[in-house]
């Protein structure tokens, strides 16, 4: 496992790990083996961060449905969906970088079956 540069920044190819380091920051995994075993944590990982916001999400609805929910219980709903939020939205970046972008000349390619002249008018053939 790696942990990001100084600048903040991930090492180049990457995976952004579902859990921080210690000291909380962003922690990474440097990896050709996308089935290696840190690999299949994270995923399994993964997976059990975002089931648990969905559990979270259900309760929170109950409580803030229910005008009479008690201060506590609503500020435990809150602190909750936030640490979720968190959870998924690191999940989220992570399968972000994750990502291939295909360069824009092969996909204009595949998109019309052949490649399109710019005609230097702003309009394709």
């Amino acid at each position: 496992m790696e942990q990001a540069s100084s600048n903040g920044h991930a090492p180049a190819s990457a995976r952004l790990l579902p859990w921080p380091t210690p000291e909380g920051k962003p922690c990474y995994l440097v990896t050709a083996n996308s089935g290696s075993y840190l690999s299949c944590l994270a995923d399994d990982m993964e997976a059990t961060q975002l089931a648990t916001g969905t559990d979270v999400l259900a309760h929170a609805r109950q409580v803030l449905d229910d005008p009479m929910s008690p201060y506590a219980e609503v500020r435990y709903a809150g602190i909750r969906l936030a640490e979720c939020l968190t959870d998924a939205l690191r999940v989220a970046e992570s399968r972000g970088m994750r990502l291939v972008v295909p360069d824009a000349e092969n996909h204009r390619e595949s998109a019309h079956g052949r490649a399109t002249p710019n005609t230097g008018d702003g309009l394709r053939a």
